[in-house]
């Protein structure tokens, strides 16, 4: 695990790493390399936290995906179910054509909420949410 100076948090295998920034009580987790069966734990150990930490309102930034199998795809639903079943919402941002394409081919596409912009999926939250957004 990797912190890095503007405190935010990282954590990586090999070819996969999730960071995670904090907008108020928003959590934004950068995702970056490829999800795969081989890296699926390190994305799900990412929410897993965020959840006990009662954190439930995250941004999933996917700009830095290069690939995603099928695995990383049941992967992303299993989180968002975890998600939505505690009370909390997910959001998308980042979507290649490549990863789009994957999402609308899996039906994926209907669940997220796609948003262009990281202050579109922020602003996007209920505003009792976004309150302590600085």
């Amino acid at each position: 695990m990797f912190f890095p100076a503007d405190g935010a948090r990282t954590v990586q295998s090999t070819n996969f790493s999730a960071t995670i920034r904090q907008a108020g009580p928003i959590s934004l987790l950068d995702l970056s390399g490829r999800l795969t069966s081989f890296e699926i734990g390190v994305l799900r150990e990412s929410i897993s936290r965020l959840l006990k930490q009662g954190r439930k309102n995250i941004v999933l930034n996917l700009s830095g995906l290069q690939y995603l199998d099928s695995s990383g795809i049941g992967e992303l639903a299993r989180i968002y179910v975890s998600v939505v079943k505690q009370s909390g919402q997910m959001k998308v941002i980042g979507l290649s054509p490549k990863i789009e394409e994957i999402l609308k081919i899996t039906q994926l596409y209907q669940v997220f909420p796609e948003f262009p912009s990281e202050e579109a999926a922020l602003q996007s939250f209920p505003e009792s949410t976004r309150k302590e957004i600085v």
